[in-house]
């Protein structure tokens, strides 16, 4: 073989190697570069998914089970917002990525009062801006018997009690047609307070 076919022989043997190595070539032109080796996003992951939260495991027990891993930054359980009940989900924000990482593995169908939790990682570019806020807000239990009794009990004005009691006549009438059209013969009974005398007039005597 003589000296030309060897470096050209020498010549593909060296792009061909480049090639394999190369990511990509350039458009404008030049050697072929390699991309850099990106980490993994879910190494960097340090919120974690937590679903099928038992009933009584809020967020001080919560606090005080998943401590033993490591530091806490955030904790979140979603709740109603009328009623302020817990929705059985959660999300956990670790300080370090390699704890929560752990916790995933560890805590995923660990089977806590009958119930098999589901742990999960949560990567960075997929936590919600606004997953955080309430954070710090706890939910105070609300006595809403309290309040419908107390609304119910309160001193009516004249006109309000006279547009409370056109609504229940009204109701009452519609009952009483659809006992009729089914053929039953009641008679119901007269609704108490219905009939409100007028209020007398007090006329003073000019002196």
């Amino acid at each position: 073989m003589t000296k030309k076919g060897k470096k050209n022989s020498t010549e593909l043997a060296i792009s061909a190697h480049v090639k394999n190595d190369a990511d990509f070539l350039p458009l404008e032109g030049g050697p072929a570069r390699r991309l850099p080796k990106a980490e993994p996003l879910e190494d960097k992951a340090t919120v974690l998914y937590i679903g099928r939260i038992p009933h009584g495991f809020y967020e001080e027990e919560m606090e005080g089970f998943f401590k033993q891993f490591g530091t806490i930054k955030r904790l979140k359980i979603a709740r109603n917002k009328k009623t302020g009940k817990s929705k059985h989900y959660g999300f956990i924000e670790f300080e370090y990525p390699e704890v929560a990482k752990i916790v995933a593995e560890c805590m995923h169908n660990y089977l806590l009062f009958e119930n098999m939790l589901q742990v999960h990682l949560i990567p960075p570019e997929r936590v919600h801006p606004r997953l955080w806020k309430g954070v710090n807000r706890r939910y105070k239990s609300i006595n809403w018997a309290e309040i419908e009794r107390k609304r119910q009990n309160k001193e009516r004005t004249l006109e309000e009690h006279k547009k409370l009691v056109g609504k229940i006549l009204k109701h009452d009438q519609r009952r009483r047609k659809k006992i009729e059209a089914a053929g039953i013969d009641y008679e119901c009974p007269e609704i108490v307070g219905a009939n409100q005398p007028a209020p007398k007039k007090i006329r003073f005597d000019e002196q």
